[in-house]
């Protein structure tokens, strides 16, 4: 796995400035925060080997450059009252993704959108109370898009977290 610098660092920031790579200890200080974000500065110091100082100065650091976007609770969706999960591939007409993208971000159970190359050119995590919700997302909210070609659904029987962390 290559590390960005330089020109390529900067643009994948998306501010136009340079960004450092990650060294060593910013992966564990990120695989913590992963497995924990509640995880205090403190703790995290004592885990990972290194001063308190160090390690505020770090996450500090890590937050600016816009690696740690946030912090934020895991929610088991079906505990919560989401049983039904789908993942819903769009085709879109060419040059509607802002358009598309800013309606799909008003529809409920919505929770995730990526724009994708290849057969469909948009793929959206839905989670629904159950199939009668879902049924309404996809026929009565999202067909409905201007600039929305045609729809496919897959659902979602069983989830799983990956076991290794990327920030080892």
């Amino acid at each position: 796995m290559s590390q960005e610098t330089g020109d390529e660092a900067a643009r994948a920031a998306g501010s136009g400035r340079s960004v450092r790579g990650l060294d060593e200890v910013d992966r564990r200080i990120l695989d913590e925060l992963v497995r924990d974000g509640r995880t205090s500065v403190r703790t995290l110091a004592e885990r990972i080997h290194i001063s308190r100082t160090n390690a505020y100065a770090r996450v500090e650091r890590l937050l600016r450059d816009g690696v740690i976007t946030g912090f934020h609770a895991q929610v088991a969706p079906e505990a919560a009252g989401l049983g039904t999960s789908a993942y819903m591939a769009l085709t879109i007409e060419q040059n509607t993704w802002r358009e598309v993208s800013a309606e799909l971000a008003r529809v409920r159970y919505v929770e995730h959108v990526a724009l994708l190359s290849g057969e469909h050119d948009v793929l959206a995590l839905v989670r629904a109370p159950d199939n009668a919700a879902l049924r309404d997302v996809v026929l009565d909210r999202v067909q409905r898009i201007a600039g929305v070609l045609s729809t496919r659904s897959w659902l979602v029987f069983e989830e799983f977290g990956g076991t290794q962390s990327p920030w080892q």
